[in-house]
């Protein structure tokens, strides 16, 4: 009956409830976004953003030249010298297309590097819920095998004071006493469990508030939709393979721009000339123009197979994370069945280990029936709450991984 009120208890709780064994979602911000990588992902995106202004502007710019000389005449009546002068400007100018490619190349690239530095907020996330889950774990299991001891000190000295009147035999205390020596060594290892997860997350993420009480799960949540809604979401909302088709797009754009650029770019100029001390005087059009070869097809070519990889890469990330996405969102049936079960066994535990207590107080059965139901019960107790603390986390990150939890959008 126990169990079944606590499932009908666990439909009920709204996502409010759940928010109070997680962090701030405010601090949970500030914290993701003081990350050095997500520090990092913000400088390149800067960097893109340059990039995409050099692209629109275009790479040729304004060619002057000068020359300035003296010309010595041998004539006839004598020699005769002539200072003389020639310049010219010119500039090359994109066909037609190119501009509207480069354009595009920089847009996709601050596209793509929007999308990381979104993916990075993402992973940052991923790592502050594994460090706050395994903060909430190492607590939880402080504070089972805390109440264990305690359990055990109590049981301890009522059979100490049963000895001192002779109701109950030392050796019963002696065997008592090696189960209460097990139980302050496990409360000590958990005590440091808990040590050290706080301090990764302390080191981890120095920016977020830690409470001074760890917060409890107590009752785990199923996901509130179908499965197959929240693996589709999970896929289409991923930055990671946005930021790749992007990258994909982009080198589309890269391979026709080198398609085009097959025709070069001609360069047009004006060309001054003042020879003979001002007696000839030239004023001229220049236009250049590269003749494209071999090394232009070789490029445009490189650079299509370039695109097609990146198209390859999109196609296969897209897949495995579908996978990984269904076999999270598995995960969380699968281990909230498995929190049920070991539910079951933690209520049936307790009932077998108070009878038996209670058979071994009344003498109808040895000490030695009574440690081994509890040190059972204990055990299954331990298994509760690793289960309790998995099927809660195995929520929370597909809610993290579909953008629900953590997420600005």
């Amino acid at each position: 009956m126990k169990i079944v009120l606590l499932v009908l208890l666990s439909l009920v709780v709204s996502p409010v409830h759940a928010a109070q064994w997680l962090p701030n979602p405010l601090r949970v911000a500030q914290a993701i976004g003081a990350q050095p990588e997500v520090q990092a992902a913000r400088a390149r995106l800067d960097a893109a953003r340059a990039q995409a202004r050099a692209r629109a502007v275009g790479p040729h710019e304004v060619t002057a030249s000068a020359i300035v000389q003296q010309r010595n005449v041998d004539e006839a009546e004598g020699g005769r010298g002539y200072r003389e002068y020639e310049v010219q400007v010119g500039r090359a100018f994109r066909l037609p297309g190119k501009v509207a490619l480069d354009r595009s190349i920089g847009e996709l690239g601050v596209l793509a590097a929007e999308l990381r530095l979104d993916d990075a907020r993402h992973q940052a996330a991923r790592r502050l819920l594994d460090g706050w889950t395994a903060w909430l774990r190492a607590d939880a299991q402080r504070r089972e095998l805390d109440a264990q001891l305690q359990a055990l000190r109590r049981e301890h000295a009522a059979l100490g004071r049963r000895v001192q009147v002779g109701d109950a035999a030392q050796k019963d205390l002696d065997l008592l006493g090696v189960d209460l020596a097990q139980a302050e060594a496990q409360h000590l290892a958990a005590s440091s469990a808990v040590d050290v997860a706080r301090q990764a997350l302390t080191t981890d993420f120095p920016s977020l508030p830690l409470p001074a009480r760890v917060p409890e799960v107590t009752v785990p949540q199923p996901l509130t939709e179908p499965a197959e809604v929240w693996a589709r979401r999970i896929v289409e909302r991923s930055h990671e393979i946005a930021a790749l088709e992007a990258d994909a797009a982009q080198a589309d754009a890269l391979a026709a721009r080198s398609r085009a650029d097959r025709f070069a770019d001609p360069t047009i100029g004006l060309r001054l000339m003042n020879d003979r001390g001002g007696a000839e005087q030239a004023l001229g059009v220049v236009v250049s123009v590269p003749i494209g070869g071999r090394y232009r097809s070789a490029t445009a070519a490189a650079e299509s197979a370039a695109a097609a990889a990146l198209h390859g890469d999109a196609a296969a990330l897209h897949r495995d994370i579908r996978r990984e996405a269904e076999r999270s969102v598995e995960a969380v049936r699968v281990r909230y069945a498995q929190w049920q079960a070991q539910r079951r066994a933690w209520d049936a535990s307790q009932a077998a280990s108070q009878r038996v207590h209670r058979g071994w107080q009344l003498g109808e059965l040895p000490l030695s029936d009574w440690l081994m139901a509890e040190r059972m019960q204990r055990q299954i107790a331990l298994n509760e709450t690793e289960a309790r603390i998995a099927a809660e986390e195995a929520r929370l990150r597909v809610l993290v991984d579909s953008h629900e939890l953590w997420h600005d959008e």
